[in-house]
């Protein structure tokens, strides 16, 4: 593929992304504006009573006393100017909030992502390659478990038991309050508050990324350049791996593009149960909390790895399958 083509096919998909990211914002303004109630309701509330006088004075500081096309059209403008606005309740901008919770879902799911597509895949392999036969039987059943066990309902079970049991985790957080550690202790410490976390994910992920790869390669396997090649006495690790590896490659690939979105919408139960102070939690907190504006900071920069997601499956397709080409 030619440089200049390459140059074309990502200048429209960044435009892509750009008008795409801020129809999305658009619509994520309106419809939180269906909400009842707001954060001056919520301050109110907590404070005990407040006088009408008081409850008017904060919604005209935090803006809230314009009409909703006015508020839209500030929202864009702040947008556009990479500016998320500032959250009430933790009396910062949005985006210092969001770049310190963001880099700790990455981490957790980052680890756990890789992981998942790591054993996932290499047990679809397997399983293809001894089909019908105990190892199959055993993976098909583990797999099919572990993705209908719920990811709550996984992650109490490992805190009753590897915590409140046995004392060998903590039970949430992510490093031990008040210990202060620093260099590789803080690692270990950290390390230790991510395996039951990071465990409950893997064996979500890993049951999907099993059974995908699993009936992938099943697929590629039984076409006719796969017979031909064994055929010409090719030995069967040069067959799976060379030739039907990089075609049954594609739809997990496609699988990653739509799962990149769950790095920071898809850990909220996770992120709940231990404690994590993630991208979910802080979702989670700020519905109760009414505050608008991190929830619109957290749904725009879901929206924007979604959109990049979905640019680097396309990159992908291309570097994987010759046959597929970019659109000029």
């Amino acid at each position: 593929m030619k440089a200049h083509e390459w140059l074309i096919f990502i200048a429209k998909k960044i435009m892509l992304v750009v008008f795409s990211a801020l129809a999305i914002a658009t619509a994520n303004f309106l419809l939180l504006q269906l909400v009842p109630g707001d954060a001056v309701d919520v301050i109110a509330g907590e404070a005990g009573a407040a006088t009408p006088e008081y409850m008017q004075q904060l919604r005209e500081l935090y803006g809230l006393d314009k009409p909703v096309y006015m508020q839209l059209i500030s929202y864009i403008t702040q947008l556009m100017q990479f500016d998320l606005g500032y959250s009430f309740r933790y009396n910062m901008p949005v985006s210092e909030l969001l770049l310190d919770r963001l880099l700790s879902t990455l981490l957790l799911m980052g680890v756990a992502l890789f992981l998942a597509i790591l054993l996932g895949n290499i047990l679809g392999i397997l399983s293809a390659r001894k089909i019908n036969g105990w190892f199959d039987s055993i993976v098909a059943v583990l797999a099919l478990v572990a993705f209908a066990t719920p990811l709550f309902w996984s992650g109490l079970m490992a805190i009753i038991l590897f915590s409140a049991t046995l004392g060998w985790l903590p039970s949430g957080g992510i490093e031990t309050i008040g210990a202060n550690y620093t260099g590789w202790d803080r690692v270990l410490d950290v390390g230790k508050h991510m395996v039951m976390p990071v465990m409950s994910l893997v064996l979500y992920f890993t049951a999907v990324y099993t059974r995908l790869m699993r009936a992938s390669m099943l697929e590629v396997l039984g076409q006719d350049f796969i017979t031909t090649a064994r055929a010409k006495g090719l030995s069967e690790k040069i067959v799976i791996f060379k030739h039907a590896l990089r075609n049954a490659l594609l739809p997990v690939i496609t699988m990653i593009g739509l799962q990149m979105g769950a790095l920071i919408g898809g850990s909220v139960l996770v992120e709940t149960v231990f404690s994590w102070p993630g991208i979910g939690r802080l979702a989670y907190e700020a519905v109760f909390q009414r505050d608008v504006n991190v929830l619109l900071g957290i749904l725009f920069i879901s929206s924007v790895v979604v959109l990049v997601a979905n640019i680097l499956v396309d990159i992908a397709y291309v570097l994987v399958d010759p046959r597929v080409e970019i659109s000029k």
